[in-house]
């Protein structure tokens, strides 16, 4: 059983959320604490300026509350924490557990494409670079 697991969600993706969050739910510690984490991409300056005023943080807001929704809808009453962070995906997923001393990061995988062999998908990059267990969901 885990300690600390970290759960990223793709929120362009929520098919397997749920799937992922009672995963967590099993292998987690009676008392163990389950995180989950949406990495949103940084907006490019030059586009940042085209952007109304406070669009960004709009943006994170709207994102804290879709994974507060998944927490409830798939917490069986269980306290789940929530973190959105900004950056490149799988950075963010790496530098979340590693600040959360997470044990198992639990993350979703879609079938490989040609493109993911040759360039990676996010979580063939968490895989080869996370400093713990990590349990992939199809």
């Amino acid at each position: 059983m885990y300690k600390r697991i970290m759960v990223p969600i793709d929120l362009a993706h929520t098919e397997s959320a749920e799937t992922m969050v009672k995963a967590a739910l099993t292998l987690a510690d009676q008392d163990g604490e389950i995180t989950l984490v949406h990495v949103m991409p940084e907006i490019p300056a030059i586009v940042a300026t085209h952007l109304p005023e406070g669009a960004a943080d709009k943006a994170r807001g709207h994102a804290e509350e879709q994974l507060q929704d998944i927490a409830g809808q798939s917490g069986a009453g269980r306290t789940i924490k929530t973190l959105v962070r900004v950056g490149n995906p799988h950075y963010g997923i790496l530098e979340a557990a590693d600040e959360n001393s997470s044990d198992l990061i639990i993350i979703a995988s879609h079938q490989p494409a040609l493109s993911d062999y040759l360039l990676g998908s996010t979580a063939a990059k968490v895989v080869r670079h996370a400093r713990c267990s990590v349990h992939v969901i199809r």
